[in-house]
């Protein structure tokens, strides 16, 4: 079984202590449909683009914006757009991980996997597991950095993560703790040749998510790595040598737990601020209204700040979904009274928000 190697300090006390306050400001915080639907994409869209910049992505903020809102390309920049893709689709797939009424497995994970490893297509199958042995270099000196695992050790290591993950939730261990083992853990077995990072930071996101840390999805702890990636890969390296094998799996993680949880200090903060700039402008609490509504519907919501009608097409850029599935999708919202359609007559049909939904939400 996984034994992480910590201390509880009063350090850690006190940052834990202040996540709890953070948590319960923000879900008590007044909050407009629109600027809430605004704040979670604006937060998904940061959270695409700092994950895969700590990878080395080069598309900027705005040019992930564009790609995802818009579907506009950038020539030379296949591999960096397939990444982004992957990585946002993941985030969606991962809203259906989030509930603990079902222990998370490693299939769960290897799905996540598949769909960033395959640039937002969500019909994949779970990756397997590496064959091989893999290590990680420094990009500058070309020195090792950090020799992982076998491969053959690698099922076993996995499966008692996923299983340490379950007992710990049934046991009611603070959540920010779960998830900041459950990351490090992930990049210290190292279970794929490449989107190790990405999927640990995943992992991370769906533990805080089952254990009610969600936030109304509207904070991003990547950015907060990514703005100061030497402290992030510092508090990730810990043990004597760069070898697995050699102190690695007993090392002291205290100093990365810390650096974790002054991470979700810091993002939940940046939250409460921008959620009580848009309070004090005048916006009024409509969150009781936007909760009745799924969360595809949640998230168009953004798409309706641009714009008083759309598209399919749009709804299949803004999910990254296929054509045919965006118009199901707007057939089913029609039906249920989210949309009106609108100029059925012409051959690019443009789809309104209902006149209840809309009155509900913004009058």
């Amino acid at each position: 079984m996984f034994k992480p190697n910590f201390t509880i300090t009063p350090q850690l006390v006190q940052l834990l202590m202040r996540i709890g306050q953070l948590k319960a400001e923000i879900q008590n915080l007044p909050i407009t449909p629109t600027v809430l639907a605004s704040l979670r994409q604006s937060a998904r869209l940061q959270t695409t683009h700092y994950s895969t910049m700590i990878e080395g992505n080069r598309l900027t903020m705005d040019q992930v914006e564009n790609l995802i809102g818009l579907g506009v390309t950038f020539p030379g920049r296949q591999r960096d757009q397939k990444e982004v893709l992957g990585y946002y689709a993941a985030l969606e797939k991962i809203k259906s991980l989030t509930s603990k009424s079902k222990p998370l497995t490693e299939n769960d994970i290897k799905l996540v996997h598949a769909i960033v490893m395959h640039g937002g297509t969500t019909t994949v199958k779970p990756t397997a597991y590496r064959d091989g042995q893999n290590a990680i270099y420094d990009g500058h000196t070309k020195n090792l950095v950090y020799l992982p695992p076998e491969a053959h050790d690698v099922p076993t290591l996995m499966s008692e993560l996923v299983a340490w993950i379950n007992q710990s939730e049934k046991d009611n261990v603070p959540s920010p703790l779960i998830a900041a083992l459950s990351h490090y853990q992930f990049a210290t077995v190292h279970p794929y040749y490449d989107g190790n990072g990405r999927t640990a930071r995943l992992l991370a996101t769906i533990i805080l998510h089952r254990g009610g840390y969600d936030l109304k999805g509207l904070y991003s702890l990547e950015e907060y790595y990514a703005k100061n990636l030497p402290a992030y890969y510092e508090a990730l390296s810990a043990g004597p040598s760069h070898n697995y094998y050699f102190g690695r799996e007993e090392a002291d993680i205290t100093p990365w737990i810390n650096y974790f949880c002054h991470g979700m200090v810091d993002s939940f903060e940046k939250v409460t601020t921008h959620a009580l700039i848009a309070y004090h402008k005048g916006d009024q609490d409509k969150t009781r209204a936007i909760s009745n509504l799924d969360a595809q519907q949640q998230a168009i919501l953004a798409l309706f700040q641009k714009k008083n009608a759309i598209t399919s097409k749009d709804i299949a850029l803004f999910f990254a979904v296929a054509p045919r599935t965006a118009r199901d999708i707007c057939l089913k919202w029609v039906k249920n009274k989210f949309l009106v359609l609108k100029d059925a007559a012409k051959k690019s049909r443009k789809y309104t928000l209902h006149s209840d939904v809309r009155k509900n939400l913004f009058d």
